[in-house]
């Protein structure tokens, strides 16, 4: 099958010549006519395999020149950095028809925002927390959207985007289409569909939970944080086999952990994303990693989901994630259109119930490699990697600092003082010979002259 067998229109036909697409990817072809019917559609498909184009292909065929200045295509997506991403992929799409797209995202200046969307915009591309806040400042209008795309919903519900996205849902229009799109089908995301969607059509290229088959995986058993990063610098010396790799790791103190132990062996080729950084920080690591200034990104999960970034010979899940699904995400950043990949995972003895977790998934063990005799195995080991000893009744015991204080405590002497109301102002008011009342200006005069 090729595009011709699509029946797009020329302006389409020309972008995809210039960006070089002659052949849809499965979902992209399953997907077209049940988009292009309106109705609504929930498309499981692994990442890396062209959802983005998926939806937007139907969608920019039978979207109609219009001058209206509300939008009409509503795209949600759960990072800043996707929102980005996802309109640039729009306006390679667009990019012979007369179309206005608009990405918005929290961490930036709200007011330049509000401007843009005063302007005029048929598809804009948002996260959840930033659309509410136009929503609900009123410059943003949303009676007119006629669909509803939610991309990497199975993310956004991980992230705790559910009350958010009932609230949007609240203020849409009753009819519209519904599309969603998902690497994962999770309890969570059958249950959005189960209340908000009208009996969706599912188009579904893969079993949830299955990898790409160019995907090869490895895990490597590690003791501890410290014999980890041993591992890793050793593995990431072969500059030839590790040309782009993307190190995930559980969380941004983490991150800053690994990033400065990294930095002591390979300083300019490495770069660190997470959402403590500034947007235009993150915006820049990844760009650089996207051109191949930087060799080697570190990042949490909240700053990878869905980024489409070409030729990533490696995944390294430095920390295994809690969550099976996560580990689907993160792998899908190698291997993507059709390309070779490779996976690793570094886990110690507490992670074996997520590796287990994970390998359920898939249906599939990962195999395990043995750690390289070369490699040092570290004895030390961080604060949270140590055994905690419990002492019973013990007097000096260190004080937890980060527990929370009794509910109803003793007052301080100094907060028991009586209010005494109206009649301490009396008191005052007679010890510094304030006059009896406001109006008499004369009054202290007269008594003077007494």
């Amino acid at each position: 099958m090729t595009f011709e067998d699509l029946n797009l229109n020329t302006p389409l036909y020309n972008a995809l010549n210039d960006l070089g697409f002659t052949t849809p990817t499965p979902i992209q072809a399953e997907a077209f006519n049940v988009v292009s019917s309106g109705k609504d559609i929930v498309g499981i498909a692994q990442t890396g395999t062209g959802k983005t184009f998926a939806y937007m292909l139907p969608i920019l065929k039978n979207l109609k020149f219009s001058t209206q200045e509300t939008p009409r295509i509503l795209v949600l997506v759960p990072t800043r950095e996707l929102v980005v991403q996802v309109v640039d992929e729009i306006e390679k799409l667009s990019k012979y028809i007369n179309t206005r797209v608009l990405g918005v995202y929290g961490g930036t200046n709200i007011n330049t925002q509000k401007q843009a969307v005063a302007e005029g915009v048929d598809i804009l591309v948002a996260t959840p927390g930033r659309l509410y806040d136009l929503a609900l400042s009123r410059v943003l209008q949303l009676k007119t959207i006629q669909k509803l795309v939610i991309d990497e919903v199975d993310v956004m519900l991980d992230l705790g985007f559910r009350h958010q996205l009932i609230n949007i849902f609240d203020i849409l229009p009753e009819k519209r289409q519904n599309i969603m799109f998902s690497a994962t089908m999770t309890q969570d995301v059958d249950e959005l569909l189960n209340d908000f969607f009208k009996t969706p059509e599912r188009v579904s290229i893969a079993v949830s939970g299955t990898p790409l088959e160019n995907i090869s995986q490895t895990r490597y058993k590690v003791p501890n944080f410290y014999t980890k990063v041993n591992l890793l610098v050793d593995l990431l010396q072969d500059t030839e086999t590790f040309n782009k790799v993307l190190v995930f790791v559980a969380n941004k103190k983490m991150a800053d952990r690994l990033f400065e132990k990294l930095d002591e062996h390979f300083k300019e080729e490495l770069c660190v994303i997470h959402s403590n950084k500034t947007q235009n920080y993150r915006l820049r690591s990844i760009e650089q990693f996207r051109n191949g200034d930087n060799r080697i990104l570190v990042s949490t999960d909240v700053m990878a989901r869905g980024l489409d970034i070409d030729n990533v010979s490696h995944v390294i899940n430095f920390d295994t994630p809690d969550y099976p699904e996560n580990y689907m995400h993160r792998i899908g950043r190698t291997g993507r259109a059709e390309r070779k990949g490779e996976a690793i995972v570094l886990s110690t003895e507490k992670e074996q119930e997520a590796i287990e977790n994970i390998e359920r998934l898939m249906q599939m063990t990962i195999p395990v490699l043995d750690i390289p005799e070369w490699v040092e195995i570290s004895t030390e080991l961080l604060e949270e990697e140590r055994p905690q000893i419990k002492e019973r009744n013990n007097p000096l015991k260190r004080k937890d600092e980060d527990a929370p204080g009794p509910a109803f405590h003793e007052k301080s002497e100094k907060n028991k003082k009586e209010n005494l109301g109206g009649s301490y102002r009396r008191e005052i008011a007679k010890k510094y010979k304030k006059p009896k009342t406001r109006g008499d200006k004369n009054y202290n005069k007269r008594n003077k002259n007494k």
